[in-house]
């Protein structure tokens, strides 16, 4: 995510090292790569020269600290502009009403159908009980669609078959509602263009009807400028409450997430990065900073770890590590803990420091499918006593697996000098899970 970007702003800062002071001069040629940066990474011309006027005027008036460097005290200063320009604070919807509406829309293309089914399992998760409506009356798969996400995020919907009018159906649908005890609707709308009159009226007429508590306008991030422009006309006509960024996990320059605020003066309320339904956040604008700067994002990270701590089988895993049973069922069920939390090279992207050194290496979902395969072919005995694994087994385990021996000595022996570290330093063990992950 922003990974050129992120390596333009680093060569912008590298023309003040060595310098002793922040001066006009060098200020300005540091000012210049850093607009051109931001205007590569298709921010608009208006909102990238507001920007670098701004870090410009701080920068200038900045008494820099001996301890300071220069370069370090403009990167400190274009990382607070950042968050200023991408607003500041997060911002959750609004889920007031009984049934509270969220109204989505945006262009064909964007993402709204998967970003309501995601919604939808992010509203379950706070102990709502959301109902899914199916307005895209146009798009033959929509209904179809949604109602396949509406099973993996176990939540219904309300459609009507053959009906063509959106209105009534988001009306019947918020009736429903309140019959069946669902004190959220999602209504999930056709995609449309802000040209096409007949469209957008059909859009502010289910507002109109519905009075939802937050209409939610979604982007597609790697849309960049043609999003925000189009971002400004669905705001005159609908008023829309926030942003929502889709497929930030793909090769994006950015441009949308840092000009929308700018230009439409509303907040970005949630980031959906991946394909599976719980990977959507809220947007965070300093986190958000901190990782389009290279400085990782450790809070996020420590928070989706939080989501899925298992406290009881943690104690269990403790005890053993102090005993020393650490074994290839623990091994899994960490694995398991892991690949939970979401897509590895995001996660390692969090890290300060990995995102940049991992930029060139390609890990999928699937990081940890030949670790997996060499322990599922050990027998019950190999995996509660790995010990007993001798050569032979481990020819045979090899054949089970589709590996090669020297991946399956190699597991072995780095899964035994983690049980070692992780018997004296705990944390460690994570660390050494990670290089195991990257070594497979």
């Amino acid at each position: 995510m922003f990974e050129n970007l992120q390596d333009k702003l680093e060569r912008a800062f590298k023309t003040l090292k060595g310098e002793g002071r922040i001066t006009e001069i060098n200020v300005a040629e540091t000012l210049k790569e850093i607009r051109k940066a931001l205007l590569d990474a298709d921010v608009s011309y208006k909102v990238a020269k507001t920007f670098t006027d701004e870090v410009k005027q701080k920068a200038l008036g900045q008494s820099v600290l001996t301890a300071v460097k220069p370069g370090q005290m403009l990167t400190k200063i274009v990382h607070d502009e950042l968050v200023a320009l991408m607003g500041r604070e997060a911002e959750e919807i609004n889920l007031k009403g009984s049934p509270a509406v969220v109204l989505i829309a945006g262009l064909q293309g964007s993402g709204k159908t998967t970003f309501s089914g995601k919604l939808a399992a992010l509203i379950r998760k706070k102990g709502r009980s959301p109902l899914l409506v199916a307005c895209d009356v146009y798009r033959p798969a929509a209904i179809d669609q949604l109602k396949v996400l509406g099973q993996q995020v176990e939540t219904p919907v309300y459609a009507e078959d053959g009906s063509k009018n959106a209105v009534q159906i988001a009306k019947n649908a918020v009736d429903y509602a309140k019959k069946n005890g669902h004190n959220v609707v999602i209504i999930d709308t056709a995609g449309r263009l802000a040209i096409d009159e007949e469209m957008m009226r059909e859009i502010a007429a289910v507002k109109k009807a519905t009075s939802p508590s937050e209409t939610l306008f979604v982007v597609d991030a790697m849309t960049g400028q043609d999003a925000v422009n189009t971002a400004r006309e669905f705001n005159e006509r609908l008023n829309f409450d926030g942003v929502v960024l889709t497929k930030l996990d793909g090769d994006t320059r950015g441009g949308a997430a840092l000009s929308i605020r700018a230009v439409v003066n509303k907040p970005i309320k949630l980031m959906s990065m991946g394909e599976k339904m719980d990977a959507l956040q809220v947007f965070y604008p300093d986190r958000m900073a901190d990782r389009i700067l290279g400085m990782g994002d450790i809070v996020s990270l420590v928070e989706r770890a939080q989501e899925q701590y298992d406290e009881t089988e943690a104690r269990r895993i403790q005890k053993r590590i102090a005993k020393n049973q650490f074994n290839f069922n623990d091994f899994i069920s960490q694995i398991q803990q892991i690949k939970k939390m979401g897509n590895v090279k995001d996660l390692l992207g969090m890290v300060p420091g990995i995102g940049k050194a991992m930029k060139d290496i390609d890990i999928d979902d699937d990081a940890f499918r030949n670790i997996e395969a060499i322990i599922s072919s050990m027998t019950p005995q190999e995996r509660e006593a790995p010990d007993v694994i001798n050569g032979s087994r481990r020819k045979r385990i090899a054949a089970g697996s589709g590996r090669g021996i020297e991946e399956v000595n190699r597991l072995l022996r780095q899964f035994d000098d983690t049980r070692k570290l992780m018997k004296s330093v705990s944390s460690g063990g994570a660390k050494n899970l990670m290089n195991l992950m990257r070594r497979n």
